[in-house]
């Protein structure tokens, strides 16, 4: 069968690579078509767009690049009318997937699944009415979706397990833990590893790598920070905020960076699971400028009480977030303090760690997902 992906992050990409691999297992002459990134690629899908050139976040960076936005949406529209493949799979990025969506079925009789669900629950509920229209099955990778989905809303969807879970535990039974190895390949010392993970895209990084080595700049005699560069971003847009300060950055290596860390600044989104899932304890930082403006609004617009995906599956603070005008220097250092070995708070986030890895079960994900498509195909 064929199978048009869409992904617009590298999250996204990961988890789509791994769909397609598992597709693969299930499907062994299966072709795979997508909008999506390097691994989505490498896992066998034609790239027909890099998300790099599509990935801009807040209402200015959108502004400015709707006309290659709309040329992205209008393209992909077209390519997967012509190629007709036997499903559409979106993955995350609703902005763009729901417009995708709208079009495919108004347009083809390709059926369309949704691989982890827009979040609605957070804003722009009103989506549920497209969700409806457009999409025949949608299937959840976190597990108090199901309760919001059918209870309020009366719309079936399925809990798949965790994508990021599976990743997680699968590179640890594949890498094991050397320190050792690990600063010498990469030119580091023997000082314990703070992880900067500053997010994916431009403005993100703009917004909150500065911010992030300032805080940990005075632990930098006792503890190496690694910064665990973005895909697509270049090592030069990261220099002009170093400094003196000293940071190695590593590319392709967020995994291993976060297996050897004692601790890590994480911007919000899926790195703060990630993060959780191998047992770093983390400051989720996410500086936005206008901040006031910013937190008033998330006060009065925002439907949970929680941005980290560690607290909202958790449904409790766990890990601290540093939010809009919240997110100052002195309070991320402050925070990380007290989560580095000896802090009052280290061993309390430990164990909330565990907690929601035990909410999330241990069902692979990528696997029940392509039987779900394959079993409504």
């Amino acid at each position: 069968m064929k199978y048009y992906l869409i992904a617009g992050e590298a999250s996204g990409d990961l988890h789509a690579s791994c769909l397609i691999q598992a597709l693969l297992r299930q499907d062994p002459q299966a072709e795979f078509r997508c909008y999506g990134g390097d691994l989505m690629q490498a896992a066998g899908a034609t790239l027909v767009c890099h998300y790099r050139h599509l990935a801009y976040m807040g209402f200015i960076p959108v502004l400015m690049h709707a006309r290659t936005i709309l040329r992205g949406i209008r393209q992909c529209k077209e390519d997967i009318r012509l190629w007709q493949p036997d499903a559409l799979i979106l993955v995350d990025y609703p902005g763009f997937n729901m417009r995708i969506a709208k079009y495919v079925k108004a347009h083809t009789s390709i059926p369309v699944f949704y691989y982890i669900s827009p979040k609605i629950w957070a804003w722009k509920e009103y989506r549920i009415r497209d969700i409806r229209r457009d999409v025949d099955r949608l299937l959840s990778i976190l597990p108090f979706e199901v309760a919001y989905f059918e209870q309020k809303h009366h719309y079936p969807i399925r809990y798949v397990g965790n994508p990021t879970r599976s990743e997680v535990s699968r590179y640890q039974a594949t890498h094991p833990r050397d320190f050792q190895t690990f600063t010498r390949t990469n030119g580091l010392d023997e000082r314990p590893v703070i992880a900067l993970l500053a997010g994916s895209r431009r403005q993100e990084i703009r917004d909150n790598f500065s911010r992030m080595i300032q805080a940990a700049a005075p632990l930098s005699d006792r503890y190496q920070l690694v910064l665990a560069a973005a895909p697509g971003i270049d090592d030069a847009y990261y220099s002009q905020w170093l400094g003196d300060v000293p940071v190695r950055v590593l590319r392709d290596q967020t995994y291993a960076i976060l297996q050897h860390s004692t601790a890590a600044l994480v911007t919000s989104g899926t790195a703060t699971l990630e993060t959780a899932l191998f047992q770093v304890p983390q400051v989720v930082c996410y500086y936005i400028r206008a901040g006031r403006l910013v937190s008033w609004a998330r006060r009065h617009f925002l439907h949970v009480p929680y941005i980290s995906l560690v607290n909202l599956i958790a449904g409790r603070q766990v890990v601290p977030e540093l939010v809009a005008d919240g997110m100052t220097v002195q309070d991320v250092r402050t925070h990380l303090l007290s989560l580095l070995p000896g802090g009052e708070a280290r061993t309390l986030q430990l164990e909330g760690y565990q907690e929601m890895a035990n909410l999330l079960g241990d069902t692979e994900a990528p696997e029940l997902a392509a039987q779900e498509i394959l079993s409504y195909i």
